[in-house]
């Protein structure tokens, strides 16, 4: 934990020592403004958590990995990325009939059987933005092995915006968690051989974990270049006794990006923060509305989600549909209770546990309850973390209908209900990003208030 700053009358120029906690606004004093902790001298660096003290959200990590360990696992992991999508996933045989599929093959299927929404969102998920992250993180990593300063590389700060934006939309974790369950599920029906991609993408899965606790990404922005420094702003007065200064208050804004705090923005006018160039803005615009919006898009298709077929079977004994109630029971009479267990969770409370949390968070916010600030915050952390796991569902029939595509015996193709439950997915979480959790915390909040620039 870090104290709350204690700001002079006089004031002080944001940016430098200042941080604003990105939940709740709240402004701290910075104890590792250059983004690394001080160690002894011969040591290794310290890792540190810093956590905000009012509502507890975790404001960023430093870590004590050197840039050798770092560049390792990054390199590493880009050799068994392409391992991963190179090879089969699993090799079904049935009665003489073999039949394998790469990941990248399953979406080509995808992309045939007219299912273009759900090939893009597979392929969006377990391909572009890990291989996204994955080239960026190896090339930063290997240009400051070889020498160059960060200041040097200009056109950095537009990439980690990107990678920033991007990762919350990579499940390699969720789409190893679907391979397993699609394994579980032919295991009855035909024999079933591992590939080296299921062991390739169950090493990506820890490798990639690991890159992501070990790049310092506050180091990372510490080291870029400040364009230009503002003016020094004034502390707004009176300032009641023991109340808490938030960084609207004191008239700045915190990037949501880099996290480089900056004069608030005249209303009206557009500002870049000085550091990444990402746009500058007291709360996210739009927030209540745009959420609003995307929850009540989503809450529609969540009924034919669970109503139409998200998996068609066809073989010699006829056609047969399943939607996602029906393989949740097909797994728990095969004998496979727990992951049956799962996949009800993660389909069907899960997206429904969403739907009514964002809808009590945004009522909560649109009518200014003051009480249980803590309890919402801690509960759209929770929104937060599960959002990604709904997508298990997809990730399964994507691989059925790859590997159980023999003409003679069975083939199974993606259904309609797949797309609207895809689109759930989708919707949710995008709803999630765009709700500002720093609402909850706002005093006396107003319809005006809370939809201002």
């Amino acid at each position: 934990m870090i104290a709350q700053a204690d700001i002079p009358a006089s004031g002080l120029s944001p940016g430098t020592g200042l941080i604003a906690c990105h939940e709740c606004d709240l402004l701290l004093r910075d104890p590792f403004p250059r983004g690394h902790a001080a160690s002894p001298r011969g040591r290794a660096p310290r890792a540190a958590e810093i956590c905000c003290p009012r509502c507890g959200a975790r404001i960023y990590r430093v870590t004590g990995t050197s840039l050798n360990r770092a560049l390792a696992l990054a390199l590493t992991a880009c050799i068994v990325f392409v391992i991963a999508n190179a090879f089969p996933i699993a090799t079904l045989d049935a009665q003489g009939h073999r039949n394998d599929s790469t990941l990248l093959g399953a979406v080509h299927l995808l992309w045939q059987q007219d299912m273009m929404p759900i090939a893009l969102l597979v392929c969006v998920t377990t391909v572009i933005v890990p291989a996204l992250e994955l080239l960026v993180f190896s090339s930063v990593l290997l240009l400051l092995r070889l020498g160059h300063p960060l200041p040097t590389l200009r056109r950095l700060p537009p990439v980690l915006r990107v990678v920033l934006h991007a990762r919350p939309w990579s499940m390699i974790e969720v789409f190893m968690l679907g391979v397993l369950v699609s394994l579980v599920k032919l295991a009855h029906l035909a024999s079933l051989t591992a590939g080296i991609a299921l062991w390739a993408y169950a090493v990506l899965m820890v490798l990639l974990a690991a890159l992501s606790a070990t790049v310092d990404m506050r180091k990372l922005w510490a080291g870029l270049p400040v364009r230009h420094r503002s003016a020094t702003l004034k502390v707004p007065s009176p300032q009641p006794a023991g109340s808490e200064l938030t960084a609207a208050a004191f008239g700045c804004v915190s990037c949501h990006v880099c996290g480089l705090l900056s004069p608030r923005p005249v209303h009206g006018h557009r500002a870049d923060c000085p550091r990444c160039a990402a746009p500058l803005h007291g709360r996210i615009p739009g927030s209540l509305s745009g959420a609003w919006a995307l929850l009540l898009s989503a809450s529609i298709l969540f009924i034919p989600a669970n109503l139409l077929p998200i998996m068609e079977t066809g073989s010699m004994f006829g056609a047969q549909r399943d939607t996602i109630l029906s393989g949740v029971a097909f797994l728990w009479h095969s004998g496979s209770w727990p992951l049956a267990l799962l996949v009800f969770v993660a389909s069907i409370v899960v997206p429904l546990f969403k739907l009514l949390a964002l809808a009590l968070l945004l009522l909560s916010v649109g009518r200014a309850w003051p009480r249980h600030r803590h309890v919402r915050t801690r509960l759209y952390r929770v929104l937060e973390l599960v959002g990604r796991w709904s997508m298990l569902d997809i990730y399964v029939v994507t691989l059925l209908s790859a590997l159980v595509q023999i003409q003679s015996l069975a083939v199974i193709t993606v259904g309609p209900g797949a797309v609207a439950f895809g689109a759930v997915v989708v919707l949710t979480m995008l709803a999630t990003l765009r709700f500002d959790p720093r609402l909850i915390w706002d005093a006396e909040a107003s319809k005006d208030v809370l939809n201002h620039d």
